[in-house]
């Protein structure tokens, strides 16, 4: 999935329940890249890996996602199978990637951020099948953040308020302002609310449930309970039960 939307649309809002719903998921596991660390630091500890704003520890965690890819596609051709059903006891990854054009385009040298681009883009290319699917989000997907022959293998794209139809379209697809689904109609006080286009489907028109920090805080304390790791901590200094 791609989520794009100026900011205070609601894409943090859409990044929380997707987090959560993985982190309740105990058969998914999560990869955490987030450059500005609050926004996915909280579920840290229902993470395998939570990345802070290192894009050589962004690059290493692709590097591995990677080779999971390799090894599991491996494992597929050799017993005749194309995809990993939940018959095969294999989890499912979910990588988590909040604001794409801090890795790509801002931290870190012109070599690095071609590195992460590449590989990044080879896993929205081959993860799929292979179980490891990636989520990410950024103000603007433009070419500069997110080139367009990568924006094209999202199979679900979430477009929040924009200020243009060229950036709405930049998120949905080409054409879709022209049909009538622009999030530039979306009043700007709507926060949350936005376009999901799944698939080859029609973008329907849909709002995220806000989070606290406190409901945060308990679904990831209690996230990490059932796949036994430690607590996190309450906002107060105390802990949550």
């Amino acid at each position: 999935m791609l989520i794009g939307g100026e900011p205070g649309a609601g894409k943090s809002a859409a990044l929380q329940l997707i987090v959560a719903h993985a982190a309740l998921s105990l058969d998914c596991r999560l990869i955490l890249v987030d450059g500005k660390r609050v926004e996915l630091g909280m579920w840290r500890d229902c993470a395998e890996r939570f990345i802070g704003p290192s894009i050589d520890e962004a690059i290493d965690t692709f590097k591995w996602l990677q080779r999971e890819i390799d090894d599991r596609t491996d494992w597929l051709l050799s017993v005749g199978k194309r995809k990993i059903t939940p018959d095969l006891d294999f989890p499912t990854y979910v990588v988590i990637v909040d604001e794409i054009g801090y890795f790509s385009a801002t931290v870190g040298t012109p070599a690095a951020q071609k590195e992460f681009n590449a590989l990044n883009r080879d896993i929205v290319a081959r993860g799929r099948a292979p179980g490891i699917l990636p989520v990410e989000a950024t103000q603007r997907p433009s070419a500069d953040i997110v080139p367009t022959s990568m924006r094209d293998l999202f199979g679900y794209r979430w477009a929040f308020r924009c200020s243009t139809e060229a950036s709405s379209d930049t998120i949905l697809g080409h054409g879709w302002a022209d049909r009538g689904y622009s999030a530039t109609t979306i009043d700007p006080q709507a926060r949350g609310v936005g376009w999901l286009r799944a698939e080859d489907g029609i973008p329907r028109r849909i709002k995220a449930a806000y989070l606290t920090d406190q409901e945060i805080i308990y679904l990831a304390n209690y996230a990490a309970q059932l796949r036994g790791r430690r607590h996190l901590h309450a906002l107060d200094g105390g802990e949550v039960a």
